[in-house]
């Protein structure tokens, strides 16, 4: 007679979180705000924990949500993965590394 044991939660890339332990929300990494995001954030980085740049960028709204300007900021932003521009990709599809960084960058004058 076969036993049925519950499922445990799946860690980013598969792997299932050890019994009785929560399930992690990502690798770790820094967000960096530049220029006009960093006014609207009031902050010039932190922390992420995410799979996705969609993910972490979603999070960083949820925290900033008392500052309604920071959302409309993202709006104009292009945005750098571990140096690499995400350009326009699908934020869904541009996964983060444990230790990596998301650069927020808005637009520059003259550039």
């Amino acid at each position: 007679m076969a036993t049925t044991q519950p499922a445990r939660p799946v860690e980013p890339g598969g792997a299932a979180a050890p019994a009785g332990l929560p399930r992690q929300p990502g690798p770790a990494g820094v967000i960096r705000y530049w220029a006009a995001a960093k006014a609207a954030a009031g902050t010039a980085e932190e922390p992420y924990a995410a799979v996705t740049l969609a993910d972490a960028l979603d999070a960083a709204r949820r925290r900033h949500a008392a500052r309604p300007e920071f959302a409309r900021v993202l709006l104009r932003c292009s945005f750098l993965v571990d140096g690499d521009p995400v350009g326009t990709r699908d934020h869904t599809t541009v996964q983060l590394a444990e230790g990596g960084t998301v650069e927020v960058l808005p637009p520059f004058a003259g550039g």
